[in-house]
């Protein structure tokens, strides 16, 4: 990780006040940025306010008045639409301002996006996140970052607030993106897997705490596994991060994959199981439900969700 220099934008803009951009949007306010939110729910922009932020419902509402902007969207369209539709952003920030993009994207398009912005005088930074919602709500998530020497300059101050760490990967979009390609691969993977273990344990009659407590303390344990069974042994499919996000991202790899001619058997199955649970209609469950897949198909109990008679 390497240091930039310190400059403190004015304020930042949020687009994107889902579960890791609102934790994303607090933690700058935490620090002392002034912070502007946008997003076109109602509910996600009272919880701005009510943190102390201001919040908007258009991506042009916000261009006018920040130096910095974090995309904290779901897709590369998404993306697209806040940087370039009707509404988007590039129309109001001014010359100098930098933009963050940090949607798990295929690699191809980051690059495009910044020379786009290049035209406008407008700087690009291609980072992506990982942490979830809850380093996300820390200030602690990682960021995947590639742009140039301007550019990181610009964005200092607004990814000091939300990051814990900053790898500087390259002076280029598109770095940024591959390195989270290869990280949304391990991680789809490795969820899947602890959900397979996990069923297989319990069918053979282990107590599923007691499996889940030996495995984190042995060699077969991953930070996945870790931070994702418990919401098995809970009964709690509440989506953090939902099985629809892995259909996405893990189609992304493949597609990325395939391009360069490069196989990922592991993958492609692990794709496989996230297209079969959204078919049973789990698709906006949290992504340990691929646990209900493998239920189904033995006949196996889950646990009930604490509280729960059943």
């Amino acid at each position: 990780m390497t240091a930039t220099t310190k400059t403190t934008p004015a304020t930042l803009g949020v687009i994107g006040l889902g579960s890791m951009g609102l934790g994303a949007a607090r933690s700058a306010l935490r620090r002392g940025l002034t912070t502007w939110g946008c997003d076109p729910q109602p509910a996600a922009r009272a919880a701005f306010e009510q943190a102390g932020g201001r919040a908007v419902s258009h991506p042009a509402e916000l261009a006018a008045h920040c130096d910095a902007v974090l995309v904290l969207v779901v897709n590369a369209a998404q993306t697209e639409a806040v940087l370039f539709g009707e509404h988007g952003v590039a129309q109001g920030l001014r010359p100098g301002a930098v933009v963050i993009a940090s949607a798990t994207v295929d690699p191809a398009l980051p690059p495009q996006w910044e020379a786009r912005l290049a035209e406008r005088g407008i700087l690009f930074i291609d980072g992506p996140v990982s942490g979830g919602a809850k380093k996300a709500a820390e200030g602690q998530m990682t960021v995947m970052a590639s742009g140039s020497e301007a550019a990181f300059a610009a964005a200092d101050a607004a990814l000091n607030a939300i990051a814990g760490k900053v790898y500087r990967l390259g002076d280029r979009a598109g770095v940024g993106s591959t390195v989270k390609m290869v990280n949304q691969h391990l991680a789809g993977v490795h969820i899947a897997s602890a959900c397979e273990a996990m069923a297989l344990g319990m069918k053979a009659g282990a107590d599923p705490r007691q499996l889940y407590e030996v495995i984190c303390h042995s060699a077969g344990m991953s930070w996945m596994f870790e931070n994702r069974v418990p919401h098995i042994l809970d009964g709690d499919y509440t989506p953090l991060s939902a099985v629809n996000i892995f259909v996405k991202d893990l189609g992304i790899v493949l597609d990325a994959a395939r391009a360069l001619k490069f196989p990922l058997p592991l993958a492609a199955a692990a794709h496989q199981l996230y297209l079969a649970t959204a078919a049973m209609g789990l698709g906006g469950e949290d992504d340990s439900a691929v646990v209900k897949y493998y239920a189904t198909l033995a006949g196996l109990e889950l646990p009930s969700p604490i509280g729960s008679d059943a």
